[in-house]
């Protein structure tokens, strides 16, 4: 056996920061939701089609983490790209998610809405790739707007086709992942093509959205100066919509689930980066008018 192909399993000492793995992993269940569990593989996949139900993983209510204000945060099943760094392996398969009605979605962001108007929050849909069900997630957004509720797509853009320009009007805000700006380090990092989500970002800022861009710092990943360097002139191409740039470290906390699943994990020695090279990747951001954080 390889040393790729090696299982590890996780040790105590790993989640001595059990508080601060629980509060980044998806933890919040499907409570207070009613599911379609009657219905044969036919019809839920006719009703995924339409959006009458969506396949999802689980929510959380949480406080500017996934968007501004309180915020009700859906994790939905299914995701097309397998990064090296991901938190949640649990979402990739839409199937291993709950199916929920569209109607019990919409009547939860309807009992927070209050909340959420007097805070400044709203609904983000997050993954998994949420832009897998576009029809469910676009449907709610819509009903979420009728009420007056923000709304935010948490998105690597990879699955641009899949959104009408009808669906892009219903999202105020758009957390879009940039994972690299060079194409060869974006197929290493998560298998899939930078093209989508350069044609996604300039759809939105075309739209009047506004983008929180997030890059995820991998030591020896993503961080060299060049590739930096590309990841700003990606980003230039969505002028004006850009509020800001969140440079994210990388950190080991969704380890564990790697090792749960038994899948082996490509960054099981990986560091997380200094405060030097943080700052100097900060800087390199700046330096082409943004603001980061």
């Amino acid at each position: 056996m390889t040393d790729t192909m090696t299982f590890h399993t996780t040790q105590p000492h790993m989640l001595k920061e059990s508080k601060v793995y629980q509060s980044q992993t998806l933890m919040g269940g499907l409570s207070g939701f009613e599911s379609p569990i009657g219905l044969d593989r036919h019809d839920r996949m006719a009703a995924l089609r339409t959006g009458d139900i969506g396949f999802v993983h689980s929510w959380d209510i949480n406080t500017s983490v996934d968007g501004p204000g309180t915020r009700m945060t859906v994790f939905m099943s299914g995701c097309p790209l397998r990064c090296q760094y991901c938190q949640n392996p649990d979402t990739w398969k839409m199937r291993d998610g709950q199916p929920v009605y569209l109607q019990a979605m919409i009547d939860k962001v309807a009992r927070y809405q209050d909340l959420f108007k007097a805070t400044g929050g709203g609904i983000t849909f997050s993954g998994g790739e949420s832009m897998m069900q576009a029809a469910f997630v676009s449907r709610v957004f819509r009903a979420a707007k009728e009420m007056g509720v923000h709304t935010c797509l948490d998105t690597s853009g990879f699955l641009n086709r899949n959104y009408t320009d009808d669906m892009i009007d219903d999202i105020d805000l758009c957390l879009l992942d940039v994972k690299s700006g060079d194409e060869e380090t974006y197929k290493e990092v998560t298998g899939g093509t930078l093209a989508p989500t350069i044609a996604f970002g300039k759809r939105l800022a075309e739209r009047g959205s506004k983008i929180w861009v997030r890059f995820v710092l991998v030591p020896g990943l993503t961080d060299s100066e060049e590739n930096v360097e590309k990841v700003a002139e990606v980003c230039e191409q969505f002028k004006d919509a850009i509020e800001h740039i969140d440079v994210l470290p990388f950190h080991q906390l969704g380890r564990p689930k790697w090792h749960e699943l038994r899948i082996p994990y490509p960054l099981e020695d990986a560091k997380g980066p200094s405060a030097s090279l943080k700052k100097r990747v900060t800087e390199q951001l700046e330096a082409h008018g943004f603001v980061v954080y």
